[in-house]
């Protein structure tokens, strides 16, 4: 078999390299109810005070604080979205419901509960003291504040802060499109019976499940035949919807592996292997400004790939600036085997005890081809190249994929 003419290079810097080849797509406008989980990127400030005038926090009765009269004639009522012609002297009070003006005057607001009504009339049953109840003007906006600042990810409360101060357009980072196609000739849509030969294409909906949960917008380019003209016909197709493009399948070295030969004619190459297992030849090209992900054909190696090197990007270009998963040290609660040469993520399921401990174990057999492996998997474990066999009680690095396994169990 003949030599790969590119290098394998290190995990490190085939992620650094990615991190290089994208930038931050141009921010757009978009409608405020648009944007969540977009990036922001500009400073939002408040145009107006919030509240914009004294009003009620509870539903009750408006007074002047330093009053001693116990019973009050009530002389006006003030609800929410109105403004009555009412004034609170000495000796009176107003009805006010919660979110209401306070009527001028008034400097106290005593809750419904402290009060009985008598006609016309509202005895006071509890001691009163200035601003009880009462938002101020701009007690939770002032003039100009700054909202939210340039670079925020735009979650739920944040849509909510920029409908209260009327910011209906905003300008953010978009969610990078992803163009996400398989190639193979063996390949048939999930629906179809399988004749010989043939297997089912699960790479491209899981990585469009992948560009989904990492808040990209995936682009079904559909299948690619073993042939030049299909792949560069997708490509070209890709090209004008896409800011970036994700293959599966003809990396290697066979006859029939397409992708890289094509990229390197038509684009740059940036990596074609990587010292990892799974996913040694994922490779990084760009055509025509674009990124292109070229993924291994076995359906963990795609996705495993994915989340170590397309990941970080996607955030990126989607105006991210915290791009990695975390990791944290664990502890390993059986044999683990290793072959040494290549770092192994092992897919694995994290535990968290009581005690604090960090405990893993590998979800069985990790070949490139059970995709199995993934399922219900919380974190992938690292284990350098370097060191052959971690055994049981072995503390190793591990990237988390989903929030640890929660345990009143000890470890043993």
């Amino acid at each position: 078999m003949p030599e790969s003419p590119y290098p394998m290079i290190p995990i490190e810097e085939a992620i650094d390299l990615v991190l290089q080849a994208v930038q931050p797509l141009p921010p757009v406008r978009a409608p405020f109810n648009d944007a969540l989980g977009l990036v922001l990127a500009e400073d939002v400030h408040a145009a107006e005070p919030m509240p914009p005038f004294r009003a009620a926090s509870v539903d009750g009765y408006a007074v002047i604080a330093s009053d001693t009269a116990a019973i009050r004639q009530v002389v006006g009522d003030q609800s929410a979205g109105y403004v009555d012609d009412v004034q609170v002297t000495p000796g009176t009070a107003v009805r006010v419901t919660t979110g209401a003006p306070v009527p001028p005057g008034a400097d106290a607001m005593v809750m419904v509960e402290f009060t009985e009504k008598q006609g016309g009339y509202v005895e006071i049953k509890t001691n009163v003291t200035p601003g009880r109840s009462i938002r101020a003007v701009g007690q939770d906006l002032a003039d100009g504040q700054l909202v939210l600042a340039q670079g925020s990810l735009l979650g739920a409360p944040d849509i909510g802060l920029l409908a209260m101060i009327g910011k209906t357009q905003v300008l953010v980072h978009p969610a990078p499109r992803v163009g996400v196609m398989s190639t193979g000739d063996e390949l048939v849509e999930p629906g179809n019976p399988l004749k010989p030969g043939q297997i089912r294409d699960a790479n491209r909906f899981s990585l469009m499940s992948a560009v989904r949960e990492a808040e990209g917008v995936p682009i079904d380019l559909g299948k690619v035949t073993d042939e030049t003209g299909s792949l560069q016909e997708t490509i070209e197709r890709g090209l004008g919807k896409a800011d970036a493009l994700l293959t599966s399948g003809g990396v290697s070295m066979g006859q029939l592996d397409l992708v890289k030969p094509y990229l390197a004619e038509h684009g740059k190459i940036h990596f074609g292997r990587v010292r990892a297992k799974p996913g040694k030849p994922v490779t990084l090209a760009t055509l025509k400004g674009v990124p292109v992900f070229a993924m291994p054909g076995f359906p963990v190696s795609a996705l495993v790939s994915f989340e170590i090197y397309v990941r970080p990007a996607l955030l990126k270009m989607a105006g991210r600036t915290h791009v990695h998963r975390p990791r944290r040290r664990v502890t390993l609660t059986h044999d683990v085997p290793h072959i040494a040469g290549r770092t192994e993520f092992q897919r694995a399921i994290v535990t968290h005890s009581t005690g604090g401990r960090y405990t893993a174990v590998t979800t069985g057999f990790q070949g490139s081809g059970r995709l199995l492996s993934m399922h219900g998997a919380n974190a992938l474990l690292v284990l350098p190249y370097q060191q052959a066999d971690f055994p049981a009680g072995t503390e190793v690095e591990a990237i988390m994929t989903g929030p640890a396994q929660e345990t009143d169990r000890e470890p043993q």
